[in-house]
């Protein structure tokens, strides 16, 4: 029988101890997939060597500009997004440039959250993530690190 000695441990990280920190990401002229993987990957901590799946390591992500995120193609014009009331009768249908007008911070949040896990951690996650629609937020004092998309 093999000695234990030379085999290692896999490491788990616990709630406890997570340092989240604070990124700041410009989506002006970025394109709007892009914008929404890496935060997604930002949130969920993969770019740490601590990353535990079923806990949340992340960082909190901070997003502004977001009514002048790009999209490819003519997503613009094809695009639309589906609300539902809850009667019969009851969905409505906005385009994605008429959501950018309405409120363009949704489109990012819902891109984000599209790519994130489907359980009740990713409810958790999706609270680190911040979305401005101009150049200005109020994160000053977090001192975010501004990190590019490409």
């Amino acid at each position: 029988m093999p000695s234990t000695s030379f085999l290692m441990k896999t490491f788990l990280a616990k709630q406890e101890t997570v340092q989240p920190k604070w990124h700041l990401i410009d989506a002006e002229g970025e394109v709007l997939g892009r914008i929404a993987v890496k935060a997604a990957n930002l949130i969920r901590g993969r770019h740490k060597a601590s990353y535990t799946p079923s806990v949340d390591t992340g960082d909190f992500v901070i997003v502004i500009n977001a009514e002048k995120a790009v999209l490819t193609g003519k997503k613009d014009d094809q695009n639309e997004y589906m609300f539902f009331s809850g009667f019969v009768g009851g969905e409505s249908f906005r385009s994605m440039q008429q959501q950018r007008e309405r409120n363009p911070q949704f489109i990012i949040e819902h891109a984000v959250k599209g790519m994130l896990p489907k359980n009740r951690i990713a409810a958790k996650m999706l609270t680190k993530l911040r979305v401005f629609a101009g150049p200005t937020h109020t994160h000053e004092a977090q001192n975010p690190v501004k990190i590019s998309v490409r």
